[in-house]
């Protein structure tokens, strides 16, 4: 299956003049090949955004969502209208391109959208909730992820200590058993000292639970079998 060439934009929101501050809250999504159109608002899960913006009335937030939804269902009705054909495909094409980057150009609105992107596609539905799900519902934002930028930040205070360089990613155990630790000062094979981030900001206490049992398994395996004096471990939690 060819690839479908398209263009689209983040709708954000950006209530503050002065600061520049902005949520994504939407994508719009347009195929200069056959005219195709559509777009997700961030309509129903508001929360995230209101609360970011905690001066803003949730009822403002709401009503210029819905507006901004009329119009963009308008101008998909205009699409529509306009769907290419055989005889007139050049005017379509030129006149859909025209439309887009009217209906996406910069206005002095709480209502910004992001330049204009271009992506290639099999299916510009299932693009479409791609792009939503990961700019605006941040499905990269995983377990893994977290504890990646925890480390980050253990790793920046390590350096700012002086003493960033005196530890390293190592792996303690043996060759039946063995876990691995992001941050390990190893004098020899007996003297060290661990620091290990956890993520425990879960929503699900039971996350929390799963998550403290399952490290508390590792380190109770290590010490059973003299592979690690659990008094040298610091978890350093989040």
């Amino acid at each position: 299956m060819n690839k479908i060439a398209c263009q689209y934009v983040i709708v954000r929101f950006a209530p503050f003049v002065e600061t520049g501050e902005f949520a994504n809250i939407g994508i719009i999504i347009f195929s200069p090949q056959n005219g195709f159109f559509d777009f997700k608002l961030e309509i129903i899960s508001y929360g995230r955004v209101t609360q970011f913006f905690k001066d803003i009335d949730a009822n403002i937030y709401k009503k210029t969502l819905y507006n901004l939804k009329a119009e963009m269902e308008r101008v998909k009705e205009i699409f529509e209208r306009h769907r290419f054909d055989k005889h007139q495909k050049y005017n379509n094409i030129d006149f859909a391109n025209k439309l887009f980057q009217e209906v996406t150009r910069t206005r002095e609105s709480i209502i910004r959208f992001s330049k204009i992107r271009t992506i290639l596609t099999k299916n510009i539905d299932t693009q479409l909730n791609d792009l939503f799900e990961y700019y605006i519902k941040h499905n990269f934002v995983t377990k893994k992820y977290k504890e990646t930028l925890l480390e980050q930040g253990v790793r920046k205070l390590l350096l700012e200590a002086k003493i960033g360089n005196h530890f390293t990613k190592d792996k303690l155990g043996n060759d039946a058993y063995h876990v691995t630790f992001p941050f390990v000062n190893r004098t020899n094979d007996k003297q060290y000292k661990i620091i290990k981030p956890l993520h425990l900001k879960h929503d699900d206490s039971t996350k929390i639970y799963n998550c403290g049992a399952s490290w508390i398994t590792k380190i109770n395996k290590l010490n059973t079998q003299n592979l690690l004096d659990s008094s040298k471990i610091l978890f350093a939690l989040s």
